[in-house]
């Protein structure tokens, strides 16, 4: 029978954020940011039914009943747009409502903010708890857990779904989601990188051309330069909310073009090494000097809205930010952005690599409905589906090499489709800095341990951005904490 769970009562303020579209594509399942706006990273379960975190349990329709047999799924999601598009809503998130016509699957959701998100679908995971079917999970925790055999291996279904065309995946995401085995073990929703945004308007009026591939003491020149150059804009918006995933997606990148690393290939701590110092100071006199006001508490969804709403002129983010950016619907800045690549120093790229995927835990007993609505949820109908219901501009891509052929979705992202493909593809996880690394990953470091240093040491910076503190002393805390981290791995 087919069981349609009730989804987590949502607080107005969620429930406003989500109806504008103001998500954050890193949460997953209940929260209230924005296209990253407090999102949270969760799954979501397939056939038969999803059941949302805050019930647990389905409620069965008599319909339901003659169709399937007993189900219950949960699916969680981050707030994102990309995420919430998949929702249902009558009047303008049509897409569920197409999957459960097709199939007879009644989805249900829960979102929440990136940070809750990482937190409870971490702790289902690891104890096993069997609350989700499908969660949504980053390219940072699947090569951890498909080794841990908490995961399922999702590449078998989706091999055997000829119209999925497991082939059109393109290559980094697939490598992304592998486990040490070379399987796969979750499947991308879409894909991204980083690059710089900003007002072309406001740089034209200042006689400021953008290099197409800039450094970052240029950004920081043309930060200044734009500063006030509406009534309340500031000149860019960085991240400065705690979080591994969140301030540290950014910054590690910084620190990788400074020159500076978390660890050394043979596992030294290096948080308070002059490259690592000199990169965080950078980035948060930046934001003091020229930054979004309450920067400590501005993460994903927060820069979205300040730039799509004309409250900074710059933002350097996630590539996948330009589809809501460029939706009118949304953003006050459509038409107005301009794009370039990831700022350097010393690298010569410095652009992240990441895909939030869909992945089912091992504890599931609706592995086989759980996966087509995964297939469903990242394949090429889907991606038309919400070109023709949403909008070209919100396709989620950067996961299918197909998507960039798609003449409706060329045309919405001529602004920012070339850029976002080549930084995808460009994104060096196993060289992102100068110097060799000890794992795999260009904005965090591929071990369990650095989910919670990461967070910590951004706790520290971020009461420093909130006049709090030094970024020495934040720094010299962060290299205890790391050396207790690398004294796991050091000559193993």
């Amino acid at each position: 029978m087919t069981e349609r769970l009730n989804p987590e009562q949502m607080s107005p303020v969620l429930r406003a954020a989500l109806m504008r579209g103001l998500t954050s594509r890193r949460a997953l399942v209940t929260g209230a940011l924005g296209l990253g706006a407090t999102a949270a990273l969760t799954a979501c379960g397939s056939e038969g039914t999803a059941t949302s975190t805050a019930s647990g349990s389905a409620s069965k329709t008599a319909a339901a009943a003659q169709d399937m047999s007993d189900t219950e799924k949960v699916v969680n999601w981050s707030n994102w747009t990309q995420y919430i598009d998949v929702s249902e809503d009558e009047k303008t998130r049509p897409t569920l409502d197409a999957f459960t016509k097709d199939t007879g699957i009644t989805v249900n959701y829960t979102v929440l903010p990136e940070n809750e998100l990482r937190d409870k679908v971490t702790q289902d995971v690891a104890t096993q708890a069997g609350q989700y079917d499908v969660a949504t999970v980053g390219a940072y925790e699947v090569p951890i857990w498909a080794k841990n055999g908490w995961l399922h291996e999702v590449g078998g279904y989706a091999s055997k779904d000829p119209a999925f065309d497991m082939a059109d995946i393109l290559k980094p995401m697939v490598q992304s989601l592998s486990g040490p085995d070379g399987n796969l073990y979750a499947i991308p929703f879409y894909g991204e990188s980083s690059m710089l945004m900003y007002r072309k308007d406001v740089m034209a009026a200042k006689g400021i051309t953008v290099p197409e591939r800039p450094t970052w003491q240029e950004v920081a020149d043309i930060a200044a330069k734009v500063d006030g150059a509406e009534p309340g804009m500031k000149g860019i918006c960085l991240r400065g909310l705690p979080g591994w995933g969140e301030m540290f997606a950014p910054l590690t990148t910084v620190v990788n073009t400074f020159g500076g690393t978390w660890f050394t290939k043979d596992w030294k701590a290096q948080v308070n090494s002059p490259e690592f110092t000199q990169a965080v100071k950078f980035y948060a006199d930046l934001i003091k000097a020229h930054g979004e006001a309450g920067a400590s508490q501005a993460g994903f969804s927060e820069c979205l809205n300040a730039l799509s709403q004309g409250k900074v002129a710059m933002w350097y983010d996630a590539t996948s930010a330009a589809g809501s950016l460029e939706d009118p619907s949304i953003s006050k800045a459509a038409g107005k952005i301009g794009y370039a690549y990831a700022p350097v120093v010393k690298t010569k790229t410095s652009g992240w690599l990441w895909t939030w995927a869909w992945a089912m835990p091992k504890t599931t007993k609706k592995a086989d409905p759980a996966s087509k609505f995964m297939l469903w949820a990242s394949g090429k109908e889907y991606e038309k589906l919400v070109g023709e219901k949403l909008g070209w501009s919100r396709v989620p891509a950067g996961k299918r090499a197909s998507t960039y052929e798609i003449p409706q979705y060329k045309t919405a992202a001529a602004a920012f489709g070339d850029i976002t493909l080549k930084s995808i593809q460009g994104a060096q996880p196993t060289d992102p800095g100068v110097q060799p690394r000890p794992t795999v990953g260009v904005q965090f470091v591929g071990v369990p341990e650095f989910a919670d240093l990461g967070t910590k040491v951004s706790q520290q910076i971020s009461a420093v951005l909130a006049g709090n503190g030094t970024v020495d002393q934040a720094l010299a805390d962060g290299q205890k904490l790391a050396e207790t981290v690398a004294s796991k791995y050091a000559g193993k």
